[in-house]
């Protein structure tokens, strides 16, 4: 049983709804996550608008799903696990770039890069050293994209902490936890 419990739309104001049915429709269903989000208009608006802005930047939708499952691995956050594998799937990336994902690497060595500096920022709470940034710009991001992982770190933090703070239902095919070795 959740512990922020997902919003009554019976009682929900009317741009609540509006921002609810824009996602079923762009997506095809109302996750849990964002009905959680919809206890706050302002939580959920400011989630939708941030996460349209990054999706119109310079990392590729498999690049953010990268991204979204090595944050939610380190956080132990099964609902994005399960969210993110599924979404992960639909932008091309494989079982084994899933789980490398997971592991905080890739295959390419740009997704490689990027899924390494994410996991440093997350890891070094945004206080990464100049090595990890020599790294980063040798594989080939510019400071851009370095400003991207971070804001996709932190707006994949918001879900994860939140769905471990509500214990959202999960309403995606779930996965397990544990990392399995290749």
């Amino acid at each position: 049983m959740p512990r922020i419990a997902v919003v009554d739309t019976a009682r929900a104001e009317a741009g609540v709804l509006a921002t609810l049915s824009a996602v079923k429709a762009k997506i095809g269903m109302t996750p849990n996550l964002f009905s959680t989000f919809a206890q706050s208009p302002a939580v959920l608006n400011g989630y939708v608008g941030f996460s349209d802005a990054l999706a119109k930047g310079a990392l590729t939708a498999r690049q953010r799903e990268i991204i979204a499952l090595t944050v939610a691995q380190a956080n132990g956050c099964e609902y994005c696990l399960a969210a993110h594998s599924l979404m992960g799937k639909g932008a091309g990336l494989s079982p084994d770039g899933l789980r490398k994902a997971r592991a905080g690497t890739a295959d390419d060595t740009t997704d490689a890069a990027i899924a390494r500096f994410a996991r440093r920022v997350l890891e070094a709470k945004g206080q990464v050293a100049d090595a990890d940034l020599t790294a980063a710009r040798s594989a080939g991001l510019d400071d851009g994209r370095l400003l991207e992982i971070i804001a996709n770190v932190a707006i994949n933090v918001l879900t994860n902490y939140t769905n471990n703070a509500a214990q959202t239902v999960i309403d995606f095919p779930k996965v397990d936890l544990t990392l399995q070795p290749a």
